[in-house]
């Protein structure tokens, strides 16, 4: 097996903003499988609140190369490195190579069943409330809608989205920016506003104080739940998991990770970091077992890859085995 990787740049359509954090391009690795004349291919972007960005999944990645060229499968390519961008890369390369060697599709090899998704569409974090709402009021065509706050005055915008876009469903994310009073605080006027999910409000680390709260809003894990290895601690905590490609490493570790949540009594969620359609396609697999999908990365591009995933009205379609899988 030949290995070769090689980063990326995609420039975003707009400034994408989250608390503490701004992008103008999301950066990733792509990863290139060949065996028996096809190539499989990967695309992650990491994790970049641990310091998981595109050198150092280069730097693993190539590492890693005798080995992974030597023939590894994916149990085995969980063992030989840790949860990950540079994993989860090369891990979707595999199921990607996997498919074009024995011609079947993803859904085949993972029995599970395509169907169309309605993704969220994402409203980053702007200066202003009113910045916020005009943003939502563009997006017309989509009506679930996740919108990124940080600390500073969090009602507002939601209550300014909300008079933009009363027709919506709506999500929060808050990055781990909020205190704990500042959750109490604002959770009830979320509720009233129908806010239908209240994603990582705190710092992961810092969580140990949901326990023993009843949120009037279900409360979701991100960051605090990157794999497997966490989600004990935060089963009792919240009441969804988002799952991300690139914390658990792979849509392998991925599917483990639903299934064992599943077993808590966890509702899922599947996210991304962003990325063109290759990073996304393995994702809407994951997306078809889950209950909420945030896959909206290409539409947060200026362009994306070609050919590329399929979006209509906030609707994504099964990727195309051109694009993977």
């Amino acid at each position: 097996m030949k290995l070769s990787v090689h980063a990326e740049r995609w420039p975003t359509a707009r400034p994408f903003r989250i608390a503490g954090r701004e992008w103008l391009s999301f950066d990733s690795v792509v990863v290139e499988l060949e065996a028996d004349g096809v190539v499989g291919r990967g695309e992650a972007l990491g994790v970049f609140y641990l310091g998981d960005e595109v050198e150092q999944m280069l730097h693993t990645i190539e590492s890693a190369a005798p080995v992974i060229e030597a023939g590894v499968g994916h149990e085995e390519l969980e063992a030989l490195l840790p949860p990950g961008g540079a994993r989860n890369a090369l891990d979707l390369a595999l199921w990607d190579l996997e498919a074009k060697r024995s011609g079947r599709s993803i859904w085949s090899l993972t029995g599970i069943t395509p169907k169309r998704l309605e993704t969220v569409y994402t409203i980053s974090l702007d200066p202003e409330p009113a910045q916020m709402a005009a943003h939502a009021a563009s997006a017309s065509a989509h009506h679930l809608l996740k919108i990124k706050l940080g600390a500073d005055r969090p009602l507002e915008r939601l209550q300014a989205i909300r008079h933009a876009r009363p027709d919506a469903r709506l999500v929060v994310d808050a990055n781990q920016a909020w205190s704990f009073e500042q959750l109490q605080s604002v959770a009830p006027g979320c509720a009233a506003l129908g806010i239908e999910m209240i994603e990582q409000p705190l710092t992961r680390g810092a969580d140990a104080c949901l326990d023993h709260y009843q949120s009037p809003v279900p409360l979701g894990a991100d960051e605090s739940c990157l794999h497997l290895g966490d989600l004990d601690a935060i089963a009792g905590r919240y009441q969804m998991l988002n799952i991300k490609l690139d914390k658990a490493g792979g849509l392998t570790h991925g599917l483990k990770l639903a299934r064992a949540a599943r077993e808590r009594g966890l509702a899922l969620m599947v996210g991304c970091m962003g990325g063109s359609s290759l990073s996304i396609a393995p994702a809407f697999v994951l997306g078809c077992v889950v209950d909420l999908v945030d896959i909206d990365g290409p539409l947060l591009l200026r362009r994306d890859r070609v050919p590329g995933m399929r979006y209509e009205h906030g609707f994504v379609d099964p990727p195309t085995s051109s694009v993977w899988g």
